[in-house]
């Protein structure tokens, strides 16, 4: 009798990925209404699972979620930790974090600043 092992190495997917970043909110209120709609429709809009954790809590949220963002209440000098894993992982974090290092596009949509 034979035992026969194979074993496979498998390459790793560069498109299969789990990052994170960290960022510190400066939009004059938060993540209020209409920035938690734009960080959820844009996070959505990634293949990969995104989640979030305010102030270095170990509870992390659905980043797609607009409930729980909202709901985490995330307020002006938050640091927000978000992670993204699978398929564009690292390019939904950079457009996550450019996204509220520009105050969630609020100043030329409307007019003012945040």
């Amino acid at each position: 009798m034979t035992n026969r092992w194979r074993i496979e190495k498998q390459e790793p997917d560069p498109l299969h990925v789990n990052c994170q970043t960290e960022v510190e909110v400066k939009h004059g209120v938060g993540l209020h209404a209409r920035p938690s709609v734009t960080f959820t429709r844009l996070a959505k809009s990634f293949p990969c699972s995104i989640e979030i954790a305010v102030n270095g809590s170990d509870v992390w949220l659905n980043g797609k979620s607009i409930i729980k963002v909202m709901g985490a209440r995330i307020r002006k000098g938050s640091i927000l930790r978000i992670r993204a894993d699978g398929i564009l992982a690292e390019e939904a974090i950079r457009a996550l974090k450019e996204l509220i290092e520009r105050n969630f596009d609020e100043e030329t949509k409307h007019g003012r600043t945040a």
